[in-house]
């Protein structure tokens, strides 16, 4: 198999001031023509700027200073910037994590595709357009001419990265990277993106560069593995050889990280006090206007949820489906349009502020990105405090339980005096949960809270959702697409379609026997089934 890709020795050097010297160092890797090949590892362990090395897309501080990239034979540290545009599309491509913010949001998904064709090519525009137009068949879109009409806003995640994949793949190229490309979406549709990635690469010979923290991923479709960790390769071979039997104590860890399909025996609490309760909560949108046809989404429709005292309920289900709507509803960061929501029998759906506020102090919510979710210009000490200073505590009272949460949720008392930027993704998301504390919530909701986190610091913060739902005793309702986070921490599941709830039953048993039809295809659809399961050093 003819070397596609050839990375040997690449050092690449950070600014002066940087935590470390090198953001890669000595990494050396072979992608072979049709061959996927998975890099894994930690935030910070180099997965990414090694793509972006391959690429020439390194911000101008980060420099290679060692080693040698070959595509196809050809060297690309010494090419030319003119030469690396030209190889970038015609015989490299790259897909990005998230398609909003790589695609151009004022340009159609054809008018984008064919940009690569117009730099690359002598194509006629009709030439150019026919060519868009078959790519984006090839890559499974519906209705493929308004796909090409369309702007980035008016289609779904799942089919923005499909039209993502199809502007890198207009071309051909030889080398596709694909920088987690699967992240942020559900597992079917995930599925569908795996399975049309293997269906390219077959067909076309191209080789695959395919960067994730997502060892259900890497089962699924790696031929080989690459191990990172802090900027070094610590571990690489065939997948089925990295998966089964690691050699190196990281990657043991990581595969040990990785949450299992099979939920763990957890205590019936039949006997507790249900706290949240909500009975045919429905949430309906409406849109045109005078001159349009009114359109009507039922983002919510009849849902009913109990949440005891001391247990942890999960929302499972695909976008779109409306389990954050429904968190959102219960948080009354929205209103509901119809039903009931209530907290230990006190129903506040329809209350004002004034008769809410009291029952905000009764419900907190963790968010799935908790940079956006703290202020940047506030201090942790200052985000802490503010929601029991507001409901009457005094300061310095205040000050003294946000450091016994902070020592809580495994972090220092001088984290008080940092500000978010200071801190990894996990501190980031353990500030917010010691945040969520602060006013003693009977309810807490978290809402996708560990979906954007590695392996390893998921399996913390879940441990610590769980140490909090039971050391306070909080009915915890678990916003989340992943059915292996699920597994590990609910004690019951509600599946969501469309707006409605299909399924919902103890976690064990749904897991060990779904009823509902589309209960039975996202299991069938989670990759990686048997990963998590053992770990064979």
């Amino acid at each position: 198999m003819a070397d596609v890709l050839a990375v040997d020795r690449l050092t690449v050097a950070l600014p002066p001031g940087s935590d470390r010297d090198h953001a890669v160092e000595d990494v050396s890797l072979k992608v072979g023509a049709g061959e996927i090949v998975c890099v894994v590892g930690e935030s910070g362990s180099g997965k990414s700027v090694t793509a972006f090395t391959v690429m020439g897309l390194l911000p101008r501080e980060v420099k290679p200073v060692g080693g040698s990239i070959l595509l196809e034979g050809e060297e690309l540290l010494s090419a030319t910037p003119r030469r690396m545009r030209e190889l970038r599309g015609a015989r490299m491509a790259m897909i990005f994590q998230e398609p909003m913010t790589a695609l151009n949001p004022v340009k159609t998904i054809g008018d984008q595709i064919e940009e690569t064709l117009t730099v690359h090519t002598n194509m006629s525009s009709a030439e150019r357009r026919a060519r868009a137009l078959e790519t984006v068949e090839a890559v499974h879109l519906p209705d493929p001419q308004r796909i090409l009409n369309a702007y980035p806003h008016q289609l779904s995640g799942g089919q923005r990265q499909r039209a993502m994949i199809a502007g890198a793949l207009v071309l051909d190229p030889a080398l596709l990277i694909a920088d987690e490309p699967t992240t942020a979406l559900d597992v079917t549709t995930q599925a569908q993106i795996l399975k049309l990635v293997a269906e390219l690469r077959a067909r076309r010979g191209t080789g695959v560069l395919f960067i994730t923290h997502d060892f259900g991923v890497v089962a699924e479709i790696a031929h080989r593995v690459v191990v990172m960790q802090k900027g070094r390769v610590v571990e690489q071979g065939p997948a089925d050889d990295v998966l089964n039997r690691p050699q190196h104590s990281y990657t043991q860890m990581l595969i040990g990280a990785v949450p299992s399909l099979t939920p763990p025996a957890r205590a019936p609490l039949d006997a507790s006090p249900v706290v949240l309760q909500t009975k045919n909560l429905c949430k309906t949108y409406a849109s045109g206007g005078l001159f349009q046809k009114k359109h009507v989404t039922r983002a919510a429709q009849n849902v009913t949820i109990d949440v005891r005292r001391g247990e942890t309920v999960g929302i499972v289900g695909e976008s779109g489906s409306g389990k954050s709507t429904v968190a959102r509803c219960v948080a009354r960061l929205i209103d509901p349009t119809s039903g009931e929501i209530a907290i230990d029998g006190v129903d506040y759906a329809k209350a004002s502020e004034r008769v809410l506020r009291p029952q905000r102090k009764r419900m907190q919510i963790v968010f799935q990105d908790p940079y956006r979710s703290l202020n940047p210009r506030r201090t942790v000490a200052r985000s802490l405090i503010e929601a029991p200073v507001n409901f009457g505590m005094g300061e310095q009272a205040a000050l003294s339980r946000a450091r016994d949460l902070l020592a809580l949720v495994g972090l220092s008392p001088s984290a008080l005096d940092r500000y978010p930027h200071q801190f990894s993704g996990g501190q980031r998301q353990r500030i917010c949960i010691a945040r969520a504390l602060m006013v003693e919530p009977e309810v807490l909701i978290a809402d996708e809270a560990v979906s954007a986190l590695d392996v390893s610091v998921q399996a913390q913060v879940l441990k610590l959702l769980d140490d909090v739902r039971a050391r306070f005793h909080l009915a915890l309702l678990f916003i989340t697409h992943d059915l292996r986070v699920a597994a590990q921490i609910c004690d019951r599941i509600v599946v969501m379609q469309k707006g409605t709830v299909v399924e919902q039953g103890a976690t064990a048993e749904i897991f060990a026997a779904p009823q509902h039809p589309y209960t039975k295809a996202l299991f069938a659809a989670a990759p990686g089934k048997h990963i998590g399961s053992k770990v064979t050093a």
